[in-house]
């Protein structure tokens, strides 16, 4: 074979083309719909972080290249908020690592902890960057399934155990978990942390919306399970909590050994980022605990008024318990013919039927006739957007 034979895409990402995202953002722009499919606000954070970014530009903080770790201010004030929040006390010199938003993170941790053949847990469906990274990394990716059970989707213990080889290396886990909006319970957490200390496995943790958990309900970080704070890389950022997600501040809280060996495959990836928004967002984590209380209750009234409307659409919605997501089963509505149970025609033909954009869960999943019939809408959205996609949708009714 010549090298212009080759193919020109390294083989291992030959699976990957075009996220499903750009795809639907194109579609909504082409069709003047309401863009419900991909995951960000449509209104700026705090006018107090957004003011401490300002002050730190025009202060020249951050304008040239920060600390590779990330500066200072900011690792101590993610300590702060793990040692608050959680109680789990991180060493801000050793122990934390400012990385450009959680995408990074999860990218650098896999390509940092995995070598060909290793094999790594992910529950699925899974955010779509966790494949492509595993495959960069060389190891194979083995999805648990999250089934649904009545109006929610649950985790199978039975078949997480069973999933463990010889060749297991990790569990990448998601709680809250895009794009279900399942919250796992301390139960649950508590059988995953004992099967990683009796097969010593390591946990890749993303809780980038650990804040934004409904009902009363709280967010249980794995590392703070008996035998894991030593085994786990936890990983969070700021986009999701404080409405910011172009700043891409994120961050790894590990053990010094975990944190060396992430921050050396992060160190080639963009080595650092973000340079004055890390000075804003080292204030946005001392904000009081009302910010964060508020804007959960802003967030989960929102997801209310959008379930009411895909209700009222004839969907069958998904019981969410956190994120900014709710999935819609599509079967009452579906298209006429074999693909009317099949969430990526219904996407496509949406924007034209409704004037709305969701995402089809389907390619979030290795089996993808388990995602089939479900879509998945994002709730971030102002009340008047939601209100007008509301009334779009009432119009699948008839």
């Amino acid at each position: 074979m010549t090298a212009a034979a080759r193919p020109l895409l390294n083989r291992s990402l030959a699976e990957f083309g075009t996220t499903i995202f750009a795809e639907m953002s194109q579609l909504a722009v082409t069709t003047g719909a309401i863009n419900l499919g991909q995951g960000f606000p449509d209104t700026d954070g705090p006018a107090a972080v957004l003011d401490a970014a300002r002050r730190a530009i025009a202060e020249g903080r951050g304008n040239q290249y920060p600390p590779g770790p990330g500066i200072p201010e900011l690792r101590r004030a993610i300590a702060e908020h793990q040692a608050r929040t959680y109680a789990l006390a991180y060493d801000p010199d050793t122990e934390v690592l400012v990385t450009a938003g959680a995408t990074e993170a999860i990218a650098a941790a896999l390509i940092a902890l995995l070598e060909p053949g290793d094999e790594v847990i992910a529950l699925e469906p899974y955010y779509d960057s966790y494949a492509a990274c595993i495959a960069i990394a060389g190891a194979r990716r083995v999805p648990v399934t999250l089934r649904p059970d009545g109006d929610r989707f649950t985790l199978d213990l039975d078949e997480l155990r069973a999933a463990v080889t010889a060749r297991t290396r990790l569990i990448l886990l998601n709680t809250p978990h895009n794009p279900t909006g399942t919250v796992l319970t301390r139960e649950q957490l508590t059988a995953i942390a004992e099967l990683c200390v009796e097969r010593d496995l390591l946990a890749v943790t993303d809780e980038v919306y650990e804040h934004l958990v409904f009902d009363g309900g709280a967010h249980i970080p794995l590392a703070t399970l008996p035998g894991m704070r030593e085994r786990t890389v936890s990983i969070s950022s700021a986009g999701k909590t404080f409405s910011v997600t172009g700043w891409k501040v994120g961050w790894v809280c590990a053990s010094p050994a975990l944190t060396t060996a992430v921050r050396t495959a992060k160190q080639f990836l963009t080595y650092v980022s973000s340079g004055p928004f890390q000075y804003a967002i080292a204030e946005a984590l001392a904000l009081p605990p009302e910010y964060f209380t508020e804007f959960t209750a802003d967030l989960q009234a929102k997801r209310d008024l959008l379930g009411a409307a895909l209700a009222d659409a004839g969907f069958g919605v998904m019981r969410t318990q956190g994120t900014y997501f709710l999935t819609a089963d599509i079967r009452p509505l579906a298209l006429p013919g074999p693909e009317g149970a099949n969430g990526e025609a219904f996407c496509r033909a949406l924007p034209h039927r409704a004037g709305v954009v969701a995402i089809p869960s389907q390619v979030f999943y290795d089996h993808r006739e388990q995602g089939a019939p479900y879509v998945r809408f994002a709730f971030c959205k102002r009340p008047e957007v939601l209100a007008e996609a509301a009334a779009r949708l009432k119009t699948l009714a008839g």
